[in-house]
């Protein structure tokens, strides 16, 4: 036998435990990348092309909905030609918003992913708990009466060019309802 063979058998003794013995940093990987409750960064961020969507599927509802509000109330804003002189500075915020949007759906899929694994010593942000599950009784009711109001035009044939008009109500009702929530949270 000669040295050369037994450096190999000695290589060959000493790599043999290494590779018996389990990893338990491979198997907690193996085990984050197959856990069924993981969000797709890339998923949220594509879905996030339709503002909102990306944040849903995190499971960020309210965030997602107001997302899209946000974008569609601009878009009206913008196609009813009834504000001049604002249009660049809106389009500007559409097109900040937009891409705010999309990055906002990645992060919260990141942090959502790392609070589920208990990876990393980065903490959720504080406007970024895990979400609950639970729906909002204000969310609820405004889908209620927006699907009522549309499905009366589409069955009925009401009109609608009253909302040309009344539109802006739905801006002063938010406000009221965060003048409320913020007076009762202070009691």
């Amino acid at each position: 036998m000669d040295a050369n063979q037994d450096d190999r058998n000695i290589g060959a003794a000493e790599a043999a435990p290494r590779q018996a013995r389990p990893r338990a940093d491979v198997d907690a990987r193996r085990d984050y990348f197959d856990d069924p409750r993981r969000k797709s960064p890339v998923l949220a961020l594509v879905l996030s092309l339709m503002p909102g969507l990306g944040q849903i599927y995190v499971g960020y509802y309210q965030q997602g909905f107001l997302n899209a509000l946000i974008v569609a109330s601009t878009i009206a804003l913008l196609a009813s030609h009834t504000v001049w002189h604002i249009e660049p500075f809106a389009g500007f915020f559409l097109a900040f918003f937009w891409l705010y949007n999309l990055v906002d759906a990645w992060r919260r899929a990141v942090f959502y992913n790392n609070a589920l694994a208990g990876l990393g010593p980065a903490e959720m942000p504080d406007d970024q708990s895990l979400p609950t599950g639970r729906g909002s009784m204000a969310a609820g009711a405004a889908m209620i009466v927006v699907g009522a109001v549309l499905l009366s035009n589409t069955l009925f044939g009401f009109s609608l060019q009253w909302l040309e008009r009344w539109w802006p109500i739905v801006f002063v009702a938010l406000g009221g309802w965060l003048v409320y929530q913020n007076v009762t949270s202070r009691k």
